[in-house]
């Protein structure tokens, strides 16, 4: 069975990748050649754990393969499966050109009975919306179906998450689908759920956003344990002994980041919208999330008279540990705010620099520094952004005696504030 994957982002390339370590034939299919002579170097555009072995095991293998020819990988496929993005408009609803650009070359190239899997996040009734597309375009007598196929992974821990997923949800519509999608999944050996597509596609939102909900609500409620005196660690953690709450996701922090929560809450608020119909849950944890990002600027703001001209640390700049994506990071909004108000700002991060600086720009006030010391050295305040290791296990004693005025203000926590406190810096979490 020859499978095409178009698009090798985090969920296309990760695809590729695990369907060849299963022992299937996979070509991921981009634009790009620059990034297609990368990867087939075994070099990854993007950073996530064990993908770089993986894809120079399975190249070298012959299992895997990459190519700005998209003529010849659809062409024979027997699947093809659809991972490009599905970027947020201006208007929080979700972008389809780039979906509906790969249909019309599926169906102006396929030569075979051929089934198209719709692997990227899209809102509900979409996968209706390309099957005809792509009929409306195909240029050979033969049949075409698609099936919906959601990914459930996560940035730093993709593959794993893909190899060992919790399930597999697919979408379709008629049995000639289902069988081909289950004799593709067989060799991962993990639960399959089997749906109509349209309750495939409600999968993906419903649980991208109840996580992010959930995000939300530990911040709310953290929020509240700071002006009652509870701290917000104990009270997860007595939560999380009922199994049905469980004990994910029940950290406080400054809120969600990345490519798609934000996105995922916004483009089902929208599409309910569109519907007459507002979730009113989803839009409370859209509000929250916005507001949670610049909470400890807004408590930085009530120690200083001004930021003008004081030097500012900030450690960790991705939106989660793990990843080099800066998409939607907490980061952002602060560093912005702090560079504009005149601060200079000395940013940490141990694999995101280089997409912080197409984010940030050329900006005088933003030095980039290799490790913490340097960039906590003299400092005037120091913001935690992002719970990298190398941030939670540096040494405390640090910022006692290299910063300036030895204050913190973490948002993911990292340390113990009696800990802190008894060595004379002016600490500051969240919930606690």
């Amino acid at each position: 069975m020859k499978i095409a994957i178009a698009g090798t982002g985090y969920v296309g390339l990760v695809t590729g990748v695990c369907l060849a370590e299963v022992g299937l034939n996979a070509v991921c299919v981009d634009i790009d050649e620059n990034k297609i002579e990368k990867m087939k170097q075994g070099i990854s555009p993007i950073y996530e754990n064990k993908l770089e072995d993986l894809m120079k095991k399975n190249y070298a293998a012959g299992r895997l393969d990459y190519t700005t020819n998209y003529k010849d990988a659809y062409k024979d496929a027997d699947v093809i499966m659809i991972a490009v993005g599905t970027p947020e408009r201006s208007d929080g609803s979700a972008n389809l050109d780039y979906v509906k650009k790969v249909a019309v070359q599926i169906a102006q190239t396929i030569e075979k009975d051929t089934l198209v899997v719709l692997k990227s996040t899209v809102p509900i009734g979409t996968n209706d919306e390309i099957e005809e597309l792509i009929r409306k375009n195909l240029i050979h007598n033969i049949k075409i179906e698609l099936a919906s196929n959601p990914e459930f992974l996560a940035q730093g821990t993709a593959v794993d998450d893909t190899l060992y997923a919790s399930r597999i949800v697919i979408g379709v519509e008629s049995e000639w689908a289902r069988k081909i999608l289950t004799k593709v999944y067989a060799p991962f050996n993990q639960p399959i759920v089997v749906t109509n597509r349209r309750s495939a596609e409600m999968i993906k939102y419903a649980s991208n956003d109840f996580l992010a909900l959930k995000i939300s609500f530990m911040n709310d409620i953290a929020n509240l344990c700071e002006i009652v005196g509870a701290n917000v660690e104990d009270v997860a953690k007595g939560m999380s002994y009922d199994q049905r709450i469980g004990d994910k996701f029940l950290k406080a922090g400054i809120g969600y980041g990345g490519s798609c929560f934000p996105k995922d809450t916004k483009a089902l608020h929208w599409l309910a919208n569109d519907h007459d119909y507002e979730l009113k849950t989803v839009k409370a944890a859209i509000e929250v999330n916005e507001n949670q990002k610049v909470k400890l600027l807004k408590k930085a703001r009530n120690l200083v008279d001004s930021f003008e001209g004081l030097k500012v640390a900030v450690l960790g700049l991705t939106f989660k540990p793990g990843t080099d994506d800066m998409r939607e990071a907490p980061s952002i909004p602060n560093v912005n705010n702090l560079a504009e108000r005149g601060a200079k700002v000395y940013a940490y991060d141990p694999v995101g620099i280089e997409n912080a600086k197409k984010v940030f720009g050329c900006n005088e006030n933003i030095v980039y520094t290799k490790n913490i010391d340097e960039a906590i050295k003299q400092a005037d305040m120091c913001f935690i952004m992002t719970e990298w290791k190398e941030i939670v296990n540096y040494d405390i004693q640090g910022y006692k005696k290299l910063m300036k005025n030895p204050i913190v203000l973490d948002g993911r926590n990292c340390y113990n504030p009696e800990a802190m406190k008894s060595l004379g810096i002016e600490y500051y979490s969240v919930g606690r």
